[in-house]
């Protein structure tokens, strides 16, 4: 009895050792793995958990503004940067640029195809062509030519507004182009009246002078009235097979008393008219471009 006993009990322990060692393979096999996924599955967890919490609190620190203008651009007014812009302000870009109005030159280029002659004038001048052309002085009449033979032609005039010289006796003053294809180079250096300024009575030879970087002929003139004085200078220079002819003149009225009304300044009036000599050119002409005229002006020749 003793000995079955011991070997049911020792069966009964040995069976019951081999489960328990079977159940701790069991658990160590099936248990161990799931531990670590359950693990892993909880880190990943809350990592996820974590970046959603970010999220969230990224989105609530985003400014609505700018939520709203995402959503509805209509219902958001630009910045003041934005409106500045043409982009962000079509109506502005709409608008036509505003034009600056463009300065008109003071200079004004007289050009005269028929005789070669160029020259500038002040735009505020008077400029007279053609058969018109003839110069007056106020309180004289017309300013002869001073060619040696006839043929002379006027070209252009420009005169000086009435009233440059204010409170002054200016009357008026001019620039003058005449030309003569009847007088040749040699008669082109001399003149039908010259100056009789002299003390003596006896007339002034001409002069040789420089305008600008042109030689020419000069000689002066001189008359006077009761009320009125006239002065002019004439100019011969020879070029194209032409005599041609510039005349600046100066006329004033009346007496300059004390306490009234002053001479003008001389100097400065023939020294605005010498800047328009110095500009003259004198281009090319071809013969068949040279037109003669149907009358000739000969006034004042001798």
């Amino acid at each position: 009895m003793t000995t079955t006993w011991k070997s049911t009990n020792q069966k009964s322990a040995n069976q019951e050792s081999a489960n328990q060692a079977t159940n701790n393979i069991i658990s160590g096999t099936t248990l161990s793995p799931w531990s670590r996924q359950q693990k892993l599955a909880m880190i990943a967890g809350f990592a996820i958990l974590g970046v959603l919490l970010a999220v969230s609190a990224c989105s609530k620190q985003s400014p609505k503004p700018a939520l709203a203008g995402i959503s509805s651009p209509a219902s958001t007014s630009p910045t003041p940067a934005a409106a500045a812009t043409p982009a962000a302000n079509p109506t502005a870009a709409a608008l036509p640029a505003k034009k600056t109005p463009k300065k008109r030159p003071a200079n004004v280029t007289y050009s005269d195809a028929n005789s070669g002659v160029s020259f500038l004038y002040p735009r505020k001048f008077v400029l007279i062509s053609g058969a018109k052309a003839q110069p007056q002085l106020a309180g004289m009449g017309d300013v002869p030519m001073n060619f040696v033979q006839p043929g002379g032609v006027a070209v252009a005039t420009v005169a000086l507004p009435g009233g440059s010289y204010p409170g002054t006796d200016f009357a008026s003053a001019f620039f003058n182009v005449n030309v003569n294809r009847s007088v040749s180079e040699q008669e082109c250096a001399h003149f039908a009246f010259v100056d009789t300024r002299n003390a003596d009575g006896e007339p002034v030879d001409a002069e040789r002078v420089k305008i600008g970087s042109t030689d020419m002929e000069m000689t002066s003139n001189f008359s006077a009235s009761v009320i009125a004085q006239a002065e002019t200078q004439y100019y011969h220079r020879y070029e194209n097979g032409v005599c041609y002819e510039y005349v600046i003149g100066l006329g004033t009225e009346g007496f300059a008393t004390e306490g009234g009304i002053k001479h003008v300044n001389r100097d400065q009036v023939f020294a605005k008219l010498e800047k328009i000599l110095a500009t003259v050119k004198i281009n090319p002409v071809e013969p068949e471009q040279v037109v003669e005229p149907a009358v000739a002006s000969i006034a004042g020749n001798k």
